[in-house]
């Protein structure tokens, strides 16, 4: 089929953390193919004018909650005004999550910050699926009844030392997404896309800070450049599209090669 057509026109899309980066390119191409949105974030102000900016230029219905997923009872109430707002929610980008800094001891990272980082990269993706699905399940959609997309990352796949509570997150994130693929299977799909260096919020924005951060860690990339948001968005059209319909319970890399045939972060000190 063609991947430009409006294939989400009647059907509706939710997607945390859709004020910015991966969330936002989410946002803008499933407007442009007949979607209405439900955006999620904790940045009222950003989410605000992202909601804005996408509605006016897709002309869906962009419907902004703000909602901390960390926190059971406010997941609650942005699945309540989901439903009350939209009829269906066909697509869910479980997409929410924030990096902890740069950790190469694991011993020396607080007990709060531990906690905070699964409670909003793992347990926050357990949440919103956990609301979504009960209603999801039950539309009247065939033949599906809704897809599930989480975003993981390399840090997943490969396990980077530098970023140690992030990526004990992710490796989860995959098994979870598994798990759901199984429990929720057969009118509902769970995937997963685990970007490698694209420069988001997770990077300040920033080319050279992502740069730095891809030295530090040696990383080599074979396709010889750096990742954008559209490489991430992308895949996340073909999986919310028909042309998926036969795939649940898979883990996409979308790093240049990084994971499978290149470098990942390492920090060893051998010589050998």
């Amino acid at each position: 089929m063609n991947l430009d057509e409006k294939f989400l026109k009647g059907k509706g899309a939710l997607i945390t953390g859709g004020a910015s980066g991966f969330g936002r390119g989410f946002a803008y191409a499933y407007g442009h193919r007949g979607a209405d949105l439900v955006l999620v974030d904790i940045n009222e102000e950003l989410l605000e004018e992202t909601s804005k900016k996408v509605e006016k230029e897709t002309g869906q219905n962009v419907i902004p909650i703000i909602c901390d997923v960390s926190k059971s009872d406010q997941v609650e109430a942005m699945a309540k005004q989901a439903f009350s707002e939209l009829d269906n929610i066909y697509i869910l980008n479980n997409n929410a999550g924030a990096g902890t800094g740069f950790y190469k001891d694991p011993f020396r990272i607080k007990e709060d910050l531990f906690d905070k980082t699964i409670a909003l990269n793992l347990k926050g993706q357990w949440l919103v699926a956990k609301e979504i699905s009960k209603k999801m399940k039950k539309q009247n959609f065939e033949p599906l009844k809704g897809k599930i997309i989480h975003t993981a990352s390399i840090a997943g796949v490969k396990v980077d030392p530098g970023i140690p509570v992030y990526s004990i997150c992710k490796v989860s994130v995959i098994a979870m997404m598994q798990i759901f693929a199984q429990s929720l299977a057969p009118k509902i799909t769970a995937n997963a896309i685990s970007p490698g260096y694209h420069v988001t919020g997770a990077y300040r924005d920033s080319l050279d800070v992502m740069k730095m951060t891809m030295d530090q860690g040696h990383v080599k990339t074979p396709l010889n450049r750096y990742g954008t948001v559209e490489d991430v968005v992308n895949l996340a059209i073909f999986l919310a599209s028909p042309s998926s319909n036969f795939i649940t319970g898979h883990n996409f890399i979308v790093d240049g090669g990084i994971a499978e045939v290149g470098v990942p972060a390492h920090y060893l000190k051998s010589d050998i």
